[in-house]
């Protein structure tokens, strides 16, 4: 089970009751380990038969625990269930650790999604504190700040650090500010280099390792088959719009109001995001931009099917704000739904587009 600090994985696989645990993020259970990994195998050998499960919380940091899981894969079968957790891939790759090809399931988890929050979704709350389980779960809007801050803070700026052996603190916290600041933008690597001081291979490099640790993921440019035609750069986004707030040292007793919209395409893009490889495994993600300026905010492609999603944080949608999707659907016979997702109360058919109202689009989605 991967995901980033704070999005419940450990609480997750704790409540499944584990007969042996190890919280490797203990500083005294950590030091056990990375001198001893072999004690985990004595440990496990000298467990009554009533034991079945094991639970290795933060695995990245000992990987040297893997092999002692291979090794009872191997050599006792069935005796044993692992259930691993971590923040961070690339830490298991750096430390070449084993990762027990074929051998294991592999999840991601995320912050809340809208249908988890049910009766307690509230769209400003949302997009000014994002839905970290633990943050969005306080009460006091005061304390849900602060704890984004430290969030940004502590974990972002020097675990990340560490995680990415950054020998230029500056210029990795200001790439990390330009990151938050552009993200949901079409990333350019090259501009943010010359802002933040950075040669482009570091660049290259920090991003790569905030995706790693699914702090940041990026959604690919559709091309279709007229790929001369449309700009072929990604767009990256945060995995949380609360964080992106504090990176970015936003007040969070509401949205800036020029932020609205880039705030609710931030949200939507994490809704649709985190279904896929889980709730929506057949779906893929992508953005589109024609190289005359039409933009589609999503584009959803399942098997043969396409679906257009456009995203806009007023009450009204008119036909001028059509172009991208006519854009889009004139490109390929696939295009079976074309969608704009907006505030308004009431469902609209407009020119054959779908105008749908956030909470209308979110019901569709698999849950």
């Amino acid at each position: 089970m991967l995901g980033p600090r704070q999005v419940g994985k450990s609480t997750l696989l704790a409540s499944t009751t584990p007969d042996i645990s190890l919280n490797l993020a203990s500083p005294r259970v950590f030091r056990d380990f990375v001198a001893h990994p072999e004690r985990l195998e004595r440990e496990l050998l000298a467990a009554p038969p009533s034991a079945r499960t094991v639970f290795l919380d933060e695995v990245q940091r000992v990987p040297a625990l893997l092999d002692v899981v291979q090794l009872f894969l191997d050599e006792h079968s069935g005796r044993f269930r692992f259930l691993l957790s971590g923040s961070s891939a690339r830490k298991l790759r750096r430390g070449q650790a084993n990762l027990l090809p074929g051998r294991i399931h592999v999840h991601q988890m995320h912050p809340l999604l809208a249908c988890e929050l049910g009766g307690d979704f509230d769209l400003d709350r949302v997009l000014a504190h994002g839905t970290l389980p633990g943050i969005y779960a306080e009460k006091d809007g005061a304390l849900r700040a602060a704890d984004l801050r430290s969030y940004a803070d502590t974990y972002l700026r020097e675990e990340i650090q560490a995680e990415a052996l950054v020998r230029n603190l500056g210029g990795f916290s200001r790439l990390l500010d330009l990151m938050a600041a552009s993200s949901g933008r079409i990333l350019n690597v090259q501009s943010m280099c010359r802002q933040a001081g950075l040669v482009y291979e570091t660049a290259r490099r920090y991003i790569e390792v905030l995706e790693d640790t699914l702090v940041m993921f990026r959604v690919p440019a559709w091309s279709g088959s007229t790929r001369a035609s449309v700009v072929g750069h990604p767009r990256l986004f945060l995995f949380d719009t609360g964080v992106r707030n504090a990176l970015l040292r936003r007040p969070f007793d509401a949205p800036l109001p020029d932020e609205r919209g880039i705030l609710l395409e931030h949200f939507v893009a994490c809704e649709l995001h985190r279904r896929l490889r889980t709730l929506w495994p057949e779906a893929a993600l992508f953005h589109y931009r024609s190289r005359a300026g039409a933009e589609v905010d999503f584009v959803l492609e399942m098997g043969r099917d396409l679906w257009g999603i456009e995203v806009k944080a007023g009450h009204r949608v008119t036909r001028s704000m059509l172009r991208g999707l006519g854009s889009f659907a004139a490109r390929s016979d696939r295009v079976r739904r074309r969608i704009v997702i907006f505030l308004g109360e009431r469902r609209q058919l407009l020119d054959g587009v779908e105008v749908l109202p956030l909470g209308d689009f979110l019901e569709e989605l698999p849950g």
